[in-house]
C-alpha cells in the first residue's frame, strides 16, 4: 500500500487507535508499551500484513527529532527538583560518565567480534548508550512497583538526561566515520562545546520562556500551551544552530520551568503529558514501518551477542564505575545496572549513519534495532522480579495507591481560613502566579464584592478580596499571610 494524501489520515489513525488499545493491554501483560507500538508498526509495513511502503530515514529522522522534543520536554516539566535535588550529581555521572563507559565498553567488544572498524564499532556503542524512560516506567506502573527512597528519582533524573550525551557521542563518532584523517582530539572541542552551550541556553531560555509566560496577556487559556511549543522548539532550533546540544538545552530548560511558578501551568503539563504519548506511538510506529524485519534477522547471531554484553557488562559497567564516589547500596546499583532498556532513541540515532551514506549503515541499523528489541524482552518483562530479588521495593509497594487517590492524599486539607487583602497589602494589583504562594497551600475560592470567582494563575488580587485559603499546616498559613501582607 503506498501512502497517499487521500489515504494518510485514514491509516495513520487507524494505527493510533490500535496501538492506544495495545498500550492498554500491555499494562494488564506487563509488556512494554514500546514493543508493542514497534511490533504495529513493522506488522503494517513492507513485510507485515499491511504491506505499507515506507523507506525513508530522512522524514523517519524528522520525525524522530520532533517526538524526542515533546518527550524530553514533557520528561522535564515533570521533574520535581526537590525531589532529584539530593540525588543530582548521581544522576549527572549516570547520564554523562555512565554513559561514555557504556558506549566505549561495548564499542570494543563489537571490534573484537566484528569486521567494523574501530569509530564504526564505537558509533555503535554510542548510539545504544541511553536508556527509555518511557519504556522503563510504564512497566514499573503496570506492576505497581514503589520503588525505595531516591531510587526512583535517580532513574527519571538518568533516563530523561542521558539522550543528549548520546546524541553527542553518536554525532562524534559518525564524523570520525565519515573524515578518517580525523582525530579524536580533533573533535573533544566541539564535544565539551555543545554540552557547555546546550546547558547554558537551556538554563536561560528557562528564564526567557518563563518571563514570557507569565507577561504577556493571551487572553485566551488555550493559547499558553501553544505558546509553550513554539518557546520549546525556538530553544532547540536556536541551540542547535549556534553549535549547541538542543536536546539537553530543551531539558533543562523544562526542568526550570517545571519547577517555577507559570500561568495556567496545570493545563500546559496536562497538554504536554498527553502530547508526549502521542508521539512516543507516533514515533515507535514510523520507526516500526522503517524496519524490514527480513532484514534483521540475518544478524540475528552478532546482535544477540552485542545485546547480552550491553546487558550484562557494558551497562553495569557504566553504572558502577560512575557511581563509585557515592554511597549507595549494593542492591541498588544493581537494579539499576538492570533498568537499563533501550528504546526508540537508539533507533533514531541509527538513521544518522544512513542519511551519512556511509557503507555499513544499514548492517548498523538493522544490529541496532534488534539490541534494542532483545534489551525490551530480556529486561522489560523482568523489572518486578528483579526489584523483589534485590529487595528494593518498599514494604507497602504492593498497596500503591492510584493516581486518583494519590491526588486525594495531597490535597492541604488541615487549615480552611478566610484572609482579607487590606488596602496597603503588597500583593494588591499583582496576579496569583507572582506571589510565589507555599507549595502545601491553595486559594480555593475569591469572593469580590457579591461575586465569587475561581482563582486562576493570571488573577490579578485586589483590595478588600477576601481569599478562601487550603493550607496543610500553621507554618504554610503563617507564610501565606505573609505572602499577602
Amino acid at each position: 500500500m503506498e501512502l497517499t494524501i487521500e489515504n494518510i489520515l485514514l491509516v495513520g489513525s487507524l494505527l493510533l487507535f490500535i496501538s492506544i488499545i495495545a498500550g492498554k493491554t500491555s499494562y494488564k501483560f506487563g509488556v512494554p508499551t514500546l514493543l508493542l507500538f514497534l511490533a504495529i508498526g513493522m506488522l503494517a509495513g513492507s513485510d507485515g500484513i499491511g504491506g505499507i511502503a515506507f523507506n525513508n530515514p530522512e522524514l523517519a529522522q524528522f520525525i524522530g527529532i520532533v517526538s524526542l522534543n515533546f518527550i524530553l520536554f514533557s520528561g522535564g516539566l515533570d521533574t520535581n527538583w526537590n525531589a532529584v535535588k539530593p540525588i543530582w550529581k548521581e544522576g549527572a555521572a549516570l547520564s554523562t560518565v555512565g554513559v561514555l563507559l557504556t558506549a566505549t565498553s561495548l564499542g570494543t567488544f563489537v571490534f573484537f567480534i566484528s569486521d567494523f572498524t574501530l569509530m564504526e564499532s564505537m558509533l555503535v556503542g554510542a548510539i545504544v548508550s541511553s536508556t527509555d524512560a518511557a519504556a522503563v516506567f510504564s512497566i514499573l506502573r503496570s506492576k505497581n512497583i514503589a520503588l525505595k527512597t531516591n531510587l526512583r528519582p535517580t532513574l527519571e533524573l538518568e533516563s530523561g538526561s542521558n539522550d543528549p550525551m548520546a546524541y553527542v557521542l553518536t554525532i562524534t563518532f559518525l564524523s570520525l566515520v565519515v573524515n578518517q584523517n580525523q582525530s579524536i582530539l580533533g573533535v573533544l572541542p566541539s564535544f565539551f562545546l555543545q554540552m557547555i552551550l546546550g546547558a547554558a541556553l537551556g538554563y536561560g531560555f528557562g528564564r526567557l520562556s518563563k518571563w514570557i509566560i507569565n507577561k504577556i496577556e493571551l487572553g485566551f487559556e488555550g493559547l499558553y500551551p501553544v505558546l509553550v511549543i513554539t518557546l520549546m522548539f525556538i530553544t532547540f532550533s536556536a541551540t542547535d544552530a549556534v553549535g549547541g546540544n538542543g536536546f539537553l538545552a530543551i531539558y533543562i530548560c523544562a526542568v526550570y520551568l517545571g519547577n517555577q511558578d507559570i500561568i495556567h501551568k496545570k493545563t500546559i503539563l496536562k497538554m504536554y503529558d498527553g502530547l508526549a504519548w502521542l508521539m512516543q506511538i507516533v514515533l515507535f510506529l514510523t520507526l516500526g514501518l522503517l524496519v524490514f524485519p527480513s532484514q534483521v534477522v540475518p544478524y540475528f547471531g552478532i546482535g544477540l551477542l552485542i545485546a547480552l554484553f550491553l546487558i550484562f557488562v557494558a551497562r553495569p559497567i557504566g553504572v558502577f564505575i560512575s557511581l563509585a564516589p557515592f554511597k549507595m547500596q549494593m542492591a541498588r546499583r544493581f537494579y539499576i545496572s538492570w533498568v537499563g532498556l533501550r528504546g526508540a532513541v537508539p533507533i533514531v540515532f541509527a538513521t544518522y549513519p544512513l542519511l551519512a551514506g556511509i557503507e555499513k549503515a544499514n548492517i548498523i541499523f538493522n544490529i541496532v534495532f534488534f539490541i534494542s528489541v532483545t534489551s525490551v524482552l530480556v529486561q522489560g518483562t523482568t523489572l518486578s522480579v528483579v526489584a523483589n530479588w534485590l529487595k528494593v521495593i518498599q514494604p507497602d509497594g504492593e498497596k500503591t495507591i492510584n493516581e486518583t487517590e494519590q491526588f486525594i492524599a495531597e490535597l492541604p486539607k488541615n487549615t480552611l481560613t478566610e484572609i482579607t487583602i487590606p488596602e496597603n497589602s503588597e500583593a494588591v494589583n499583582k496576579r496569583i502566579v507572582e506571589l510565589h504562594f507555599p507549595v502545601n497551600a491553595i486559594i480555593a475560592m475569591i469572593k469580590r464584592d457579591d461575586s465569587f470567582i475561581t482563582p486562576k494563575g493570571a488573577t490579578v488580587l485586589n483590595a478588600k478580596d477576601t481569599l478562601v485559603i487550603l493550607a496543610e499546616s500553621q507554618e504554610d498559613l503563617l507564610n501565606v499571610k505573609n505572602c499577602l501582607k
